[in-house]
């Protein structure tokens, strides 16, 4: 293998693939990455057994080629190059790394040391296409309720559900829920059936942060043989899914309310900032409608700290409500809404509460109460 390639184009190969290499795998390889070169395409590959991703760049191709070099050696190098031309070339079990006034040479393996990445079969049709920022944001927003559980597997994922006429993304960890609806003039699919998987918690960590930074693009969905892929144009990225049922979730929407209020959704976030910096260790702040139900009070306390109240206006329906909940989780549901204004629907201490926005019916977020002691 010979080659010359641009930095700035290899660092960014080496950033996207950099969730999958394993330093303290006890299988040598996985600490390793695969490069390949053909056609004038320069392919970086990395995988730990459960997700793997490519990455293809330009290069000048002298000569085609294949090897594994170790992660955390190589990309130290390239970042810290200050040349932006890059000679890479293999000479028996080693990578020579030249620029014009540098030269270093790294062990390797050879490919077929490494694991084998799975790849989109070429007769593969049933697909969906999507807005890539769209997706990424869709499936952030639900992102903050899901949690790894050994005890509960299937809760470690996102849960996505194919309806024909829409895409719901779902997560709970059991004291929260997120359901994001996507509908179908949002996305496209070669699909007859209504299906259903679940998408690891990792997995969508790692989608988050590579495609994140993108702008627009589209991307494709495939799911075949307890996998997932996901492809925008020279990144291919795979997983596997997570076996087993995902809970009923749809169950628990509460649909009628003790007490409803609509809020201003930025407020109400500051004012559980400030609360939340007075609140216990269990992040406990309470909500209590006034009388008048013209008002809501935040209110929290701290045997070590002391404690705050916080007035702000609120349009209120219903029964006069106090409520507790652990602040954080009703902020990471605030934050999700682009709305000024929110839905907090209250059914007492012992039952779900529901936030929204008014304008918005695609995106809920269930937050459980916490019972006064």
């Amino acid at each position: 293998m010979n080659l010359i390639v641009l930095k700035n184009n290899l660092k960014e190969g080496l950033s996207i693939i950099s969730g999958t290499h394993k330093e303290n795998s006890n299988l040598p390889v996985l600490k390793n990455f695969l490069l390949e070169a053909f056609e004038d395409k320069l392919k970086i590959s990395s995988t730990d057994l459960e997700i793997g991703v490519s990455y293809i760049i330009s290069a000048k191709i002298i000569q085609d080629g294949s090897v594994t070099i170790p992660y955390s050696v190589f990309s130290q190098i390239i970042y810290n190059l200050t040349s932006e031309r890059i000679n890479l070339e293999t000479k028996g079990s080693s990578i020579l790394i030249t620029t014009d006034n540098y030269k270093a040479k790294i062990s390797t393996t050879p490919k077929d040391d490494y694991p084998i990445i799975p790849e989109i079969k070429e007769n593969k049709k049933s697909f969906f296409q999507i807005d890539t920022v769209y997706f990424i944001e869709s499936i952030s927003s639900v992102f903050s309720a899901c949690q790894v559980s050994d005890i509960r597997p299937e809760l470690g994922g996102i849960f996505f559900v194919y309806k024909g006429e829409s895409i719901n993304l779902a997560a709970t960890d059991s004291f929260r829920l997120a359901e994001k609806t996507i509908p179908s003039k949002k996305f496209e699919a070669d699909l007859k059936n209504e299906a259903s998987y679940i998408i690891p918690f990792r997995t969508v960590q790692e989608l988050i942060k590579i495609f994140s930074s993108k702008t627009d693009g589209k991307m494709k969905i495939y799911f075949e043989n307890n996998q997932v892929f996901f492809e925008e144009n020279q990144i291919l990225f795979v997983s596997r899914l997570i076996e087993g049922k995902f809970p009923d979730y749809e169950l628990v929407i509460p649909k009628n309310f003790n007490t409803e209020v609509i809020i201003d959704k930025n407020d109400l976030s500051g004012a559980l900032k400030l609360a939340g910096s007075l609140s216990n260790r269990l992040n406990e702040v309470k909500f209590v409608t006034d009388e008048s139900l013209k008002n809501i009070t935040i209110l929290s306390s701290s045997q070590e700290f002391g404690e705050s109240e916080y007035i702000l206006p609120a349009k209120i329906k219903g029964e006069s409500a106090r409520v507790t909940f652990n602040w954080k989780f009703v902020l990471d549901g605030l934050k999700n809404i682009k709305q000024n204004n929110v839905f907090f629907g209250f059914n007492g201490e012992e039952k779900p509460s529901l936030i929204k926005s008014p304008d918005d019916p695609s995106y809920l977020y269930i937050v459980m109460p916490i019972k006064s002691s």
